[in-house]
């Protein structure tokens, strides 16, 4: 397998962006909230990390996927249809993806949202709910920390582009 992100710029944004996104995931399990401050600080992971690791017109190609990825997520929050929180996470990911790669994010969001979220279902009705007893997630009904999802995606397309990468 290939992709055409490649592995040093990969494995920089795995290693920067890692923290920030399961403080994101945990913030979002157990407050139904993903913090501004992790979507700015995943900004600025790229803005500088991605100045230093890609060619200049990648980097700002780059940018316009934040764009548009922000505005396809305000269009989407709009319509109810996910969080500002999410969409503010997802934008701020979008320039740490290389382009010819999202089909296969694509996919592996589609795997791991189900994943995450039988997992997140399952927990909820067994005993290890005990260990995060007061998380916001467990009692929002069909709610579903959204942000879970998303950043245990960013992580696992960036550790298999740091692995495969060209």
């Amino acid at each position: 397998m290939q992709m055409a992100a490649t592995a040093n710029s990969a494995l920089v944004f795995l290693i920067l962006s890692t923290p920030i996104a399961l403080w994101a995931a945990w913030s979002d399990l157990s407050r139904m909230r993903i913090p501004n401050k992790s979507v700015l600080a995943l900004m600025a992971i790229f803005a500088i990390a991605g100045l230093i690791m890609l060619p200049m017109d990648e980097y700002l190609r780059r940018w316009l996927q934040f764009a548009i990825v922000l505005a396809v997520g305000f269009g989407a929050n709009a319509m109810g249809g996910v969080g500002a929180g999410d969409a503010k996470f997802a934008a701020a990911a979008a320039p740490m993806i290389a382009l010819p790669d999202v089909p296969f994010l694509l996919m592996l969001f589609c795997a791991n949202l189900l994943g995450t979220w039988l997992t997140h279902r399952l927990v909820k009705h067994t005993p290890l709910r005990n260990l995060a007893p007061n998380w916001k997630s467990w009692t929002t009904g069909w709610d579903y920390p959204m942000g879970f999802a998303l950043s245990s995606t960013l992580i696992m397309y960036l550790a298999a582009a740091a692995r495969f990468g060209s």
